[in-house]
């Protein structure tokens, strides 16, 4: 009995001990987690206010890291749900199950994944598309998906056969591509028809004893296009009011020299009062419209446009806009545009549609309808929702047709999902400085592009990871 006391005293005093340790040990723990939590908050301190919002991140990745992998939802979207991995980050998400109507698919920009059993696509993001690091080897089951709404100037390598029908799914700005992005800086038809910033005629023929007939506003200058060049000379033969960094002669307000000023309701003031604008945009190309067009559409100003050859199959009526490819000359564009200037008629009849609210391009109006995504809309998806949706789709398609024995389809871009031609000089009898950068830089990097695409290609179908040495020396390879 005495035996069975002391063995009983024993072991009750073994787990008072355990209890304690266990008590102790768990306490360290959470102070060495308030301590960690400390030094971060207390190093954005130190750091000064520019770090802080990092800082703040940091802490919050501390503090949330154990949820993400410990969610069990998350894990089951892992092991039950094509992973759509996004190889050049657009969204940021560490890990996100989405919902595209009846199809869930996983999406994330962890790069783990990239050999994980339930990886079907890989989501490229154009202007951050880079050869150094492709996810290589692909297998018969990985997609290629490419977003890509920018200018080709980001990244001209793109814009090559070899390169483009890499990718099975595109959106981009051309109406052939599988989601096209070609009214991406519209927000809808009722803005165009939209008398809200509109200045009538009179005050505009009153507001020409202190402004130029027409406006331009460019900080990006001597792009592809070569558009400063056309201003340029376009000066010597009429006044222009020039706000931008680009030909610079005319000061906006201190407080719209920002350039995250542009969509400011009084940014926009300034430019309804003026008649013409001159909407040129940094690189010529078939469906790339941006907000140059539409801008001056939504004032109720008539826009001078250069830039997409086939813009008139987006503009709201057959007489909106002026389009600059129909004068041989600048000289000839100035000469009508002060015609214009001094006849209402005239002018006017390049506001009809708006003042009616009548517009007559079908291909805008069903372009617009049939859209499903919105532009600064919360009520619809963002495109890259959307093009997220379309490529889960296109996977969830394959692995219901693989369930019923049958081969899986394939997708694949064509070269008039991203085309854009060589980049071209003005033809002016006078020199102009402005040539320079198209000549020196402009030309010569697209060209280069070409021996890139051809390259890629070649280091793509060989399956392998490659160097970026590999490619630099297959590209200037004689």
């Amino acid at each position: 009995m005495i035996r069975i006391r002391r063995k009983k005293l024993w072991a009750s005093c073994f787990c008072i001990v355990t209890c304690f340790f266990l008590l102790v040990t768990l306490q360290v723990v959470v102070e060495l987690g308030k301590s960690e939590r400390k030094e971060i908050i207390l190093s954005s301190l130190q750091d000064g206010p520019l770090k802080l919002e990092e800082q703040k991140k940091q802490a919050y990745q501390f503090l949330k890291k154990q949820e993400l992998f410990s969610d069990v939802k998350t894990a089951m979207a892992v092991n039950q749900y094509p992973i759509l991995l996004w190889w050049s980050p657009l969204t940021g998400e560490t890990g996100r199950l989405g919902e595209c109507g009846k199809d869930l698919c996983f999406f994330t920009i962890n790069r783990t994944y990239q050999h994980n059993h339930m990886t079907r696509a890989f989501l490229f993001y154009g202007t951050d598309f880079n050869i150094e690091s492709l996810p290589l080897p692909r297998k018969g089951h990985h997609d290629w998906a490419l977003f890509h709404e920018e200018s080709p100037k980001n990244n001209y390598k793109l814009f090559h056969k070899p390169t483009i029908t890499l990718f099975n799914h595109t959106a981009t700005f051309s109406r052939h591509s599988h989601l096209p992005l070609t009214t991406q800086y519209l927000e809808g038809i009722e803005v165009l028809k939209s008398l809200r910033y509109m200045i009538p005629l009179q005050k505009k023929n009153s507001l020409r004893k202190r402004l130029a007939p027409l406006v331009y506003v460019q900080s990006d200058c001597d792009p592809p296009s070569d558009r400063d060049s056309y201003v340029s000379e376009l000066m010597s033969y009429i006044e222009v009011d020039s706000y931008g960094e680009c030909l610079h002669n005319r000061d906006l307000p201190q407080h719209l020299k920002n350039p995250a000023s542009m969509d400011d309701g009084s940014f926009y003031t300034i430019l309804a009062q003026y008649k013409f604008i001159l909407a040129f945009e940094n690189a010529v190309c078939e469906d790339y419209i941006t907000e140059k067009l539409w801008r001056p559409l939504k004032l109720g100003v008539v826009p001078v446009y250069f830039g997409s050859p086939n813009i008139a199959d987006w503009l709201p009526s057959n007489k909106s806009a002026i389009l600059v490819t129909r004068f041989s000359h600048p000289r000839e564009l100035a000469q009508y545009i002060k015609a214009l200037d001094t006849n209402d008629q005239e002018y006017v009849a390049y506001l009809e549609w708006k003042l009616k609210g009548d517009i007559s391009n079908k291909r805008l109006l069903t372009a617009m309808k049939e859209r499903k995504w919105g532009v600064q809309d919360i009520t619809q998806d963002n495109y890259i929702d959307v093009f997220e949706c379309m490529v889960c789709h296109k996977v969830w398609e394959n692995i219901r047709r693989q369930e019923k024995g049958f081969l899986p389809r394939r997708w694949n871009a064509e070269v008039n999902h991203l085309s854009c031609p060589k980049p071209q000089a003005f033809l002016f009898s006078t020199p102009n400085v402005h040539r320079a950068s198209l000549r020196d830089m402009w030309i010569p990097s697209f060209e280069q592009s070409k021996k890139e695409a051809q390259a890629l290609r070649l280091l793509v179908e060989r399956n392998m990871n490659f160097s970026a040495q590999e490619f630099w020396m297959l590209v200037f390879k004689e």
